[in-house]
Formats: C-alpha cells, structure tokens, sequence
C-alpha cells in the first residue's frame, strides 16, 4: 500500500501544480518558440522541470525522510534545475547557454553520489560467487560515467512532445518492478515517485504539448533514473544483471549511440544539435508525432520486459 499512496501522491502533486508552473512561464515569456530545428509551431512553457522536481522530492521526503539517497536527488538534482532553468532562459531568448558551466556542473553532481555512499561497488563473475570489488576510486568513476552518461541521454531524447516523460514512466516502473524483485524499498519509493510525477507531467505533454520539461526537467530524470539505478541492481551487479538498468533504459541509450555513430561519420562535433534522432528519422519517414512517441514507447516497453524476464532467471 506505501508504494501506491506514494504514487498516487507524486501524480496529483505534479498534476495539480503544472497550471501554475505553467502560467508563471507564460507570464514572464519564459517559452520554447518555433525555429527552423523544431517540431512545435507555438511558443510553449519551459517550467515543467520544476513541477517535476518538486514532485519526486517531496514525495520522497515525505515516505524516506532525510536519507542519503533522497539527499543526493535533493541537492544534485536541485542544481541540475537550477542550470537547466538558465539554459532554458537563454533559450527563450534566442540565445545559447555556454557549455563549459553546464559541463563542469554536470561533472560535479555526476560526483555528487559517490559522497554519499552510493557507487558500483564491483561485478560478480556469472560462472562463479567470486566477485570483482572495485577500489573506491574505481568505483566512484564508474559510477560518475554512468550518471552523466545519463544525464545526457535522457537530455538528448527530449526532442518531441511526450518521449522523455513517457519513456521515463516505462522505464521507472522497470526499476520499480527491479527492486521490488530485490526488496530494496527505497529504490522501489524513489522509482514509483518518478513514475508518478511523470504520468501526471505527461497528462500536459503529451501531443500536442501544452508544456515542455526543458532541459531542467529531461536532466533531472536522467539523474534520477542513474543514481536510483546504481543504489538498485548496479550496487554489485553479475555481468547478467548489468543488462537489467541498460534494457530499462534501452531506448536514450540506443538513440544516442545511433546518433554519436551518424555524427562521427558526417564529421560533426558530437554536442552539437541536429535532426539525426531517432525520433526525427522516424518522423522522416512518413510517421506522426502521436505515431513515432507510441511506437518507441512500444520499443521501450520491450526492453523493460526483456529487463524484468534476465533478473527473474538471475533468481
């Protein structure tokens, strides 16, 4: 029942607070306006991030207290916001935000975990119960690469109305279904908070969206999903079970390594924007939003199940 009323709560706190995040943006022209790389033809607020934030840390607060899990996603994922909500703004303005601080402040929240005890601690040989225990150095950088990996990933896919909040519900309630597997409640709280928060955000984002999440908000999910998934199944994974966080997240992985691997072979810088996602090729190809969102939610779905079915055999 605690993980129902949590989800119940992070979905009417998120869905009762977007109409003000969102008329707050409205107000102060704080919007997404059309350009020649978008896919939206109206201006839309960029102050979902907020509600999105808020509503994963006070329900996490509310069942977990003040534990170094809910810590690191209260103060990384703040500052994650913070600097999302000023590249939005420049955004908003027609301008680019410089890349070295959102760089350097990734790097640093990427840390942030490892302070807090929450790192790859080693993987486990799957022919035997050896196991590989990684030096703390070690397991702070694994640990740093996964999360700003992350961070990225979810940031790149959030490219059309309703993809990153909607993969991030499926892949959430991977998660979820993980660490209930693993009776780790307090990754299962955290996982079923985002899970929540991001069905109520997509209420209002789904096609055709009446708020984007911005980059305050794509950045947060991918942090979260990260620093939940290593507390989860990547503390001391086997070699199998490693493939259990990287199905669940299966789709932002996949696109970005679809799209480094085109911009490498047409000798473009790999940070700069283009039309080479996965959701633009599909869209190329004759497809609607509605059509290209649903079918890489069925794509994300298949992973989360393919996930679910390897830890269920690792049994």
């Amino acid at each position: 029942m605690m993980y129902i009323y949590a989800l119940g709560f992070s979905f009417l706190f998120v869905f009762l607070l977007v109409p003000f995040v969102r008329a707050a943006a409205l107000r102060i022209g704080f919007v997404d306006r059309p350009a020649r790389r978008k896919i939206h033809s109206r201006p839309v607020p960029l102050s979902g991030g907020v509600a999105l934030y808020a509503g994963v840390v006070a329900t996490s607060f509310l069942w977990l207290g003040d534990s170094p899990l809910v810590r690191t996603l209260a103060v990384g994922g703040g500052a994650l916001v913070a600097i999302g909500l000023a590249d939005d703004a420049f955004k908003s303005r027609g301008r680019e935000f410089p890349v070295w601080p959102r760089l350097v402040l990734y790097v640093a929240v990427a840390l942030l975990p490892g302070a807090y005890g929450i790192s790859i601690s080693g993987i486990s040989s799957p022919s035997s119960s050896a196991m590989i225990v990684f030096t703390d150095g070690w397991g702070l950088f694994f640990t740093a690469v996964w999360v700003f990996a992350l961070i990225n990933m979810m940031n790149f896919i959030d490219g059309m109305d309703g993809l990153a909040s909607g993969v991030c519900v499926i892949s959430s309630l991977t998660l979820f279904a993980a660490s209930l597997i693993g009776r780790q409640e307090v990754t299962a709280l955290i996982a079923v908070a985002l899970a929540g928060s991001c069905l109520a955000f997509l209420a209002y984002n789904f096609h055709p969206a009446r708020i984007f999440m911005g980059d305050a908000g794509a950045t947060f999910l991918g942090y979260t999903l990260a620093v939940t998934a290593v507390e989860g199944t990547l503390k001391g994974a086997t070699f199998l079970s490693l493939l259990v966080p990287l199905l669940a997240l299966g789709v932002p992985i996949l696109d970005t390594a679809v799209v480094f691997t085109r911009r490498l072979l047409e000798g473009k810088g790999l940070h700069r924007a283009d039309n080479l996602h996965t959701h633009h090729s599909l869209m190329k190809w004759g497809l609607t939003q509605v059509q290209t969102v649903s079918f890489l939610y069925l794509i994300a779905s298949v992973f989360a199940l393919t996930s679910i079915v390897i830890l269920l055999i690792l049994r």
